[in-house]
């Protein structure tokens, strides 16, 4: 299905909208839609999404600010409609083959009113194939700083009423009851969907790296474990498994990643892989626990270690021996809640920094350890907040997914 983007601008133009609708666009077309966006000004960034210009749907376009300048006096220029004109037959060819169309900002804000009208008699006169919903960020009419430069008629007026025909969605509660004073709409047909925050952006991470998250679910792991060592005996490696197994009765969507290979040096490290990867289908953690060896036998690269770091929640050590332990100073600048073996070398590091549990404790007793700070631990909590509210996966899958087969069923 073919899902249109329109706003002023698109990336590597700067901006709130241009990067919210980028992120929502890159967010569709992961989940199979045909995705293309609609813009003044813009340059396609993505394999996949077109990016189409037309220079009159840009806000800073000279024809477009021309005729501001006359609108910001209250004045309608003679060429305001030729202009409305040539918006209105370029956007009805471009969205012939479209089946929905995602405005952000054009029908509440007076960047580019011949934009707006066009757009308007678009949704009046559209045929019934075209859904369209309307992403309000801000509205004009609301704003002090553009008081001087609103009128109560037309074209103005077409950022204080309530639209027909189309669904209207806004990016908080009190844009809502913003709307709903400004425009006297019931707020029963007004859709709170938030901004959201974009993992693959943020936390950096390579094309082949995001895939891989996105396969076993790290990005949405409450909490994601993270053991950056090689698969050798005195890392106690099935000690962590079974810690895992209690933690899954309580945490259902955690993850534990082993990021390193087979050590090197030991040939019996190859044997350990196969009784951990057998012990991880005895405890059923088939879906909790990754070994990264089996994806990458030789190792990953010390960017996609950063990255891991990034992603994380929990940095959990069990190893019986260890000569220094370099994790517990890369868990300190990565922010990471830090869970670890009493021993001499890592007590050492963590220097009152992290829970410490004794390798005589049971699995049970450590996963109690890790449940209770983490329960109490207020950045952790709002990160795993942010994880299941506010992410743009979990923002579709919460969201936009049920917007969008509401929309196509009554549009």
């Amino acid at each position: 299905m073919k899902v249109a983007f329109l706003h002023y601008s698109a990336p590597p133009v700067v901006g709130g909208v241009e990067n919210v609708m980028a992120s929502q666009a890159e967010c569709l077309n992961n989940f199979g839609y045909d995705v293309e966006i609609i813009c003044g000004r813009g340059s396609q960034w993505h394999p996949r999404i077109e990016v189409i210009n037309y220079p009159l749907l840009d806000s800073r376009n000279p024809q477009i600010l021309e005729l501001k300048k006359s609108l910001d006096r209250g004045e309608v220029r003679e060429d305001f409609d030729q202009t409305v004109d040539q918006i209105f037959n370029w956007l009805k060819d471009a969205l012939t083959d479209t089946r929905l169309l995602i405005a952000h900002n054009v029908a509440s804000q007076h960047k580019n009113l011949a934009l707006t009208a066009a757009l308007k008699r678009l949704v009046s006169s559209r045929q019934e194939k075209l859904s369209v919903i309307l992403w309000h960020h801000d509205f004009a009419w609301t704003a002090n700083q553009y008081s001087a430069e609103l009128y109560p008629s037309y074209p103005w007026i077409l950022g204080k009423i309530a639209w027909e025909g189309v669904t209207h969605v806004v990016v908080s509660e009190a844009r809502k009851k913003e709307m709903v004073q400004l425009t006297g709409i019931d707020d029963g047909k007004v859709r709170v969907i938030p901004a959201g925050i974009n993992q693959k952006s943020l936390i950096g991470l390579t094309d082949e790296l995001y895939r891989l998250a996105t396969q076993h679910h790290f990005l949405s792991a409450d909490p994601l474990i993270l053991m950056p060592i090689r698969v050798t005996r005195r890392k106690n490696l099935e000690m962590a498994l079974h810690i895992t197994a209690h933690l899954k009765h309580r945490l259902s969507a955690l993850k534990l990643v082993v990021t390193g290979p087979i050590g090197a040096h030991n040939p019996t490290n190859e044997q350990y892989l196969k009784e951990l990867v057998e012990l991880r289908r005895k405890l059923d953690l088939e879906n909790q626990v990754i070994f990264l060896a089996e994806y990458f036998p030789n190792g990953i690269s010390e960017d996609w270690i950063g990255s891991f770091y990034r992603m994380a929640d929990v940095l959990l050590l069990t190893s019986k021996e260890e000569g220094f332990g370099i994790p517990i100073l890369e868990a300190g600048l990565g922010r990471l809640i830090i869970f670890c073996s009493d021993i001499p070398p890592l007590r050492a590091l963590a220097d009152g920094s992290a829970t410490l549990f004794s390798l005589k404790d049971s699995p049970e007793i450590v996963a109690e350890k890790m449940i209770e700070k983490l329960t109490h631990d207020p950045i952790y909590s709002f990160r795993a907040r942010v994880k299941r509210e506010f992410t743009w996966e979990a923002i579709y899958k919460n969201k936009i997914a049920p917007l969008i087969r509401d929309v196509l069923q009554t549009g």
